[in-house]
């Protein structure tokens, strides 16, 4: 085993609500689902059906200006205008609807065969976020075998070598993890980790089984973090991976499936298999 196939834990994220904000944690438990309460709730559109997410920028980009919690059992949503409520208390579906201009309802269950709406981020990057562009229809959660709301399996990581290279905040490509990779490791160096196992502590096992194509999210504005059309540019030019089963796309970071769950911690070591 090289020094290169040895990383360590610096980051670790959950998003309890699909496209809203998450919270930054420094201990979590993972099984087959994933991080503990990751992507358990979603939003949906009650006239298409379809999940709300942030990659139709047009519809639903400002989801990212609400962060989602977990307490205790629950799951608490805070509203940019200021309110914070329960994600299943009463009055959340009216309150969500006024202020996204659409008519919405908060989901604890994936319907099967749930959908979310996906266009070009290279037809946003030309047209603009309010551009009514082309969007492609794609199953969520193919990956998975829970029915949460994650893109496709349940952990999502990505490596301080590629976002050196991209030189924007991690927190916009929504990573559950951020590994800090050795000095010298090449960017995107992700891509050659599938079909590999990576052991994290004394338990947690996962599989790297795809690259992560980037939708137009990462270059959204994040709360107070402004727009960075560099988030996915960067990676249009440098970083074109064939995605088995979906095509050529932009990509960073790769998506992970649990074979054997347990705890993790920031300062974990993280070693390649």
């Amino acid at each position: 085993m090289t020094d290169g196939d040895r990383m360590q834990v610096t980051t670790m994220w959950r998003y309890p609500v699909k496209s809203m904000l998450g919270e930054q944690v420094t201990e979590a438990r993972l099984d087959e689902a994933g991080v503990s309460r990751d992507r358990r709730v979603a939003v949906i559109d009650q006239d298409t059906g379809l999940v709300a997410t942030a990659k139709h920028p047009r519809l639903w980009r400002h989801l990212l200006k609400y962060t989602a919690s977990v307490r205790g059992d629950g799951v608490v949503i805070t509203s940019p205008s200021g309110w914070a409520l329960d994600a299943t208390a009463a009055g959340v579906d009216e309150k969500l609807s006024a202020e996204l201009g659409r008519v919405v309802r908060v989901a604890t269950e994936r319907p099967d065969g749930a959908t979310v709406e996906r266009p070009d981020p290279e037809d946003v990057l030309a047209e603009g976020v309010e551009a009514a562009v082309h969007a492609e229809t794609l199953e969520i959660g193919q990956g998975s075998p829970a029915a949460t709301f994650v893109d496709y399996a349940p952990v999502h990581l990505i490596s301080s070598a590629t976002l050196d290279e991209i030189g924007v905040e991690h927190v916009r490509y929504r990573p559950n993890l951020v590994l800090q990779t050795p000095p010298g490791t090449p960017p995107f160096v992700e891509n050659s980790w599938l079909g590999r196992e990576l052991r994290i502590g004394d338990d947690v096992v996962l599989r790297l089984v795809l690259p992560t194509p980037r939708c137009s999210v990462p270059t959204l504005e994040h709360g107070d973090l402004g727009r960075s059309p560099q988030a996915v540019r960067a990676l249009l030019a440098a970083n074109r991976v064939d995605v088995p089963g979906f095509g050529t796309l932009p990509c960073a970071g790769c998506y992970a499936e649990v074979v054997r769950g347990g705890t993790i911690r920031v300062g974990d070591e993280a070693t390649l298999g």
